[in-house]
């Protein structure tokens, strides 16, 4: 069994059900899908969970390829509340993208691949998952641009990018990794929250190939495509963002027809996502009924 995370609000739907489409196409061990997601309003903004409905469709999809395939969708609400990031909850970055620092507090497996919900599964990733991972909090792939402008060693670039991370819980758990992020976080704001805090406090990280998570451009030997925005210089200095569930242009302007496959399934699924649901509504419990 494969253990999945992914965190975020009804926005985040599109791209979970992409990247989920992409994992089972490359593995075949059965895949355990965690949606972690909240019901939350800050500021005015409301945040709308991550709908049930939604998480059965990629349920049916997942099964259909294993039927020992499981997703479960929890409320992380009630735990994020008890201990907010009080001092980020209003930056650029929305409340949901510090919901993976509150895994260590949920019935979670100890070892699970966390994904950020514009990610694409390249190629089978079975070894990457199953890596030895004893006195180690967290493996994860150097940020494309972060490493060179932030070192906790200033001898060698270490600065991780958060959005691919295989996490070993246990190992959170007894090093206190989370809480202390989750402490730090309410005390003092950051540019990017999450990946701040588990970089200036992780201190049994390991680093992976850059394959694994690819920020900039598919290669030849790319696992999993991350699609970050990236700088561009031609004609002019400009930044670039283009997220999988923006098909067109995927292809017009990032010149990429490597998952049309996966793409094309997403599009024969996705017209099911467009209603809204009555009402968006998540259990505590695990499960998509």
């Amino acid at each position: 069994m494969i253990n999945v995370l992914f965190c975020g609000d009804q926005h985040a739907e599109d791209g979970v059900l992409i990247t989920s489409l992409s994992l089972k196409k490359h593995v075949s061990e059965p895949l355990h899908l965690f949606i972690l997601t909240m019901d939350k309003t800050v500021a005015g903004r409301h945040f709308a969970p991550f709908r049930r409905t939604t998480a059965a469709l990629i349920r049916r999809e997942m099964q259909a390829a294993n039927p020992a395939s499981e997703v479960d969708l929890i409320d992380g609400t009630p735990v994020f509340d008890a201990t907010p990031p009080t001092a980020n909850l209003t930056t650029r970055f929305t409340p949901l993208s510090m919901l993976r620092l509150y895994a260590d507090q949920l019935d979670l497996p100890d070892r699970l691949l966390y994904l950020d919900n514009d990610v694409i599964c390249r190629q089978d990733f079975s070894a990457f998952y199953h890596q030895d991972l004893e006195k180690t909090e967290l493996v994860g792939v150097l940020d494309h641009y972060g490493k060179w402008f932030f070192h906790n060693q200033w001898q060698a670039m270490d600065y991780l990018n958060s959005g691919i991370l295989l996490l070993n819980l246990a190992e959170i758990k007894r090093t206190g990794l989370f809480a202390a992020c989750r402490d730090l976080l309410a005390k003092q704001q950051f540019f990017m929250p999450d990946q701040s805090a588990l970089n200036q406090l992780a201190r049994e990280k390991r680093l992976a190939p850059r394959r694994f998570n690819d920020q900039r451009r598919l290669h030849a030997d790319t696992v999993f495509q991350h699609f970050t925005t990236s700088f561009r210089f031609f004609p002019w200095v400009h930044t670039l963002t283009v997220k999988p569930w923006q098909v067109d242009a995927v292809h017009a302007q990032l010149h990429l027809y490597e998952y049309d496959d996966v793409l094309a399934e997403y599009e024969r699924l996705a017209p099911a996502l467009r209603p809204a649901s009555s009402p968006a509504t998540i259990s505590p419990a695990l499960g998509v009924g």
